[in-house]
């Protein structure tokens, strides 16, 4: 008794605010035109990026101005934040010059997807990891807060970015 092949179906959602092709350089348009998309730094998926970067570069700064209690957790916190802050620029910067459009052959939203995940998941062991050597040391704590923080905001970005359904398909055929 087969109750089916499960099928899962995944939207992206860019957080455009213009349609399909609304970017799209008109004939009389210039060349630079259609290389920077000016409406992308006033969206929500650009402007929750933008708090990203910088409550990582906060995490980073704390961390590493605070004298350190273990070597080991606080390098392993500031690989994880420099990391992540970096990728989060290069996909900023793939939708802010429509890099998207030239290099075709990279799926775009699902290697965001994967970074947000696999980032994500290593921000938050990196904040608990931080977090339970801190030692009650002010700036050790805070670049922990800020690294919840900022995992809080990259789980807020796949949430708001990508919809996931399960959908189970019906293999019956008629006997």
């Amino acid at each position: 008794m087969s109750h089916g092949a499960g099928l899962v179906r995944t939207t992206c959602s860019s957080g455009s605010a213009l349609g399909p092709g609304a970017g799209a350089a008109q004939p009389s348009a210039s060349p630079l035109e259609g290389l920077l998309d000016p409406s992308y730094p006033r969206t929500h998926a650009a402007l929750l990026k933008v708090a990203q970067m910088v409550t990582l570069l906060i995490a980073f700064i704390c961390v590493r101005s605070s004298p350190w209690t273990n070597y080991s957790a606080y390098s392993y916190f500031e690989v994880v934040t420099i990391c992540d802050l970096i990728m989060i620029l290069a996909f900023y910067l793939v939708h802010l010059f429509r890099f998207y459009r030239v290099l075709t052959c990279i799926s775009w939203p699902l290697s965001e997807l994967l970074h947000y995940l696999i980032g994500t998941l290593l921000l938050l062991i990196a904040s608990i990891v931080a977090a339970s050597k801190s030692y009650n040391q002010s700036g050790l704590v805070a670049g922990a807060i800020f690294g919840f923080m900022a995992t809080f905001l990259c789980m807020a970005s796949v949430w708001l970015s990508y919809k996931i359904s399960c959908v189970t398909q019906s293999t019956d055929t008629a006997v």
